[in-house]
C-alpha cells in the first residue's frame, strides 16, 4: 500500500494506556512496534512513521469525538464487551472510549482509507457515524468553509488477504495477541528460526487430514487459522494452499509451515535486532514523523475548532 497510496503508520502508545502500563516497558514496546514496521519493509522517509503521543491533534479531537459520539454506540462496541468482561465496572473509561480516540486517529488526516483487520471493522463504522453526525451538527459552518461533502470523509475499510485475523497458535477460538500469557500462543518478531519452528510445530490441531476445498475448514478453527497463516505467508489464497496441500496430516504440513515462516519471518528478525540496538535511530523516526503527521493534521483541527465556537 505505501506504494500505491501517502501512507501514516502510527504506533498507538494512547490507546496502549486504555490498560495500566510499566512506563519503562510503554517505552520498550513502542520502540518495538516501530522496528517491526520498518524491519517489515515500510519507508519512513517516503511515509510517516509516529507515535500517537507526538501529535496532540489525536487526543484534542477524541475529545471532541467523544462529545459528538453517543453512549448507545459506544456500549454496543463488541471489543470493549470482550476485553471489560463481567469486570465491566472496573474497566477504565479510556477502554469504553477507545473507538473515539480510533476515529480522531483517522479523522485527523482526513484519511479516505484505513486498513483494518475483520475484529476492527465495527470501529470503522463508528467512526463513520462520528464523521457523519459532526458532518451534519456543524454542516452551516463547514459549508462556510467550502467543504462540499462535510468536513470528515466516511472512511472506507481496506480488509484484504487470506488471514485479516490472526488467531493464537494455542486456541483458534482467540485472537494472537502479546497479551496472552502463554508466549507459544504467538509468533514474536524477535523470535529466532528455532524458537518460529518450534511455535508452529506445537501449534494446537485436530486430527483430521486438511481438506481439499476451502468449506471443509467450517467448524475447524485451528486448521482454518493454520491455512491462513500459510496463505498470508506464501502471497496465496486458501483455496490455492488446500489445492496444494489438501489430503495432508498435520504432520506433514506443519513442517511446511514452519519452514516458511522461517523463511519469511527470520530476516525480519535480525533486522529487529540491529533497529532495537539504534534507539537514537527509532526516536529520530518518529520524531520526523510526528513533525511531519502534524503538519498535515494543523490545517485539519484548525477548521475543525472554527466550526465548532472555539476562540483562538
Amino acid at each position: 500500500m505505501q506504494d500505491e497510496y501517502p501512507c501514516l503508520y502510527c504506533v498507538v502508545d494512547l490507546h496502549a494506556i486504555t490498560t495500566w502500563q510499566d512506563p519503562a516497558e510503554l517505552t520498550d514496546a513502542t520502540h518495538h512496534v516501530t522496528a517491526a514496521f520498518l524491519a517489515a519493509g515500510i519507508d519512513p522517509v517516503k511515509n510517516i512513521v509516529f507515535n500517537q503521543s507526538q501529535v496532540s491533534a489525536h487526543a484534542e479531537l477524541a475529545w471532541i469525538f467523544n462529545c459528538v459520539a453517543r453512549m448507545g454506540w459506544l456500549s454496543r462496541m463488541t471489543q470493549f464487551k470482550e476485553k471489560a468482561g463481567k469486570d465491566r465496572e472496573n474497566a477504565s473509561v479510556g477502554l469504553f472510549a477507545y473507538p473515539s480516540l480510533m476515529a480522531a486517529d483517522i479523522l485527523t488526516y482526513q484519511a479516505t482509507h484505513v486498513p483494518v483487520g475483520e475484529d476492527q471493522k465495527q470501529h470503522l463504522e463508528l467512526t463513520r457515524d462520528i464523521a457523519q453526525k459532526f458532518n451534519h451538527d456543524y454542516a452551516e459552518g463547514i459549508a462556510a468553509l467550502g467543504y462540499e461533502d462535510g468536513l470528515f470523509p466516511l472512511t472506507e475499510p481496506i480488509i484484504q488477504g487470506p488471514a485479516t485475523r490472526v488467531m493464537s497458535l494455542r486456541d483458534g477460538g482467540k485472537k494472537m495477541s502479546k497479551s496472552d500469557v502463554s508466549d507459544n500462543s504467538r509468533i514474536n518478531l524477535t523470535d529466532d528460526a528455532d524458537t518460529i519452528a518450534q511455535k508452529v510445530r506445537r501449534a494446537k490441531t485436530d486430527p483430521d487430514a486438511l481438506p481439499s476445498e476451502e468449506k471443509g475448514l467450517a467448524g475447524r478453527p485451528e486448521a482454518d487459522n493454520l491455512v491462513g497463516i500459510y496463505a498470508a505467508l506464501a502471497g496465496q489464497t486458501k483455496a490455492e494452499v488446500l489445492a496444494e496441500h489438501g489430503g495432508a496430516l498435520f504432520s506433514a504440513f506443519k513442517p511446511a509451515l514452519a519452514e516458511l515462516a522461517v523463511t519469511v519471518l527470520a530476516p525480519m528478525n535480525g533486522e529487529m535486532r540491529r533497529l532495537l540496538d539504534d534507539k537514537g535511530h527509532l526516536d529520530a523516526v518518529l520524531k520526523g514523523g510526528a513533525e511531519r503527521a502534524a503538519a498535515i493534521a494543523a490545517p485539519v483541527m484548525h477548521d475543525v475548532r472554527r466550526v465548532i465556537g472555539f476562540v483562538g
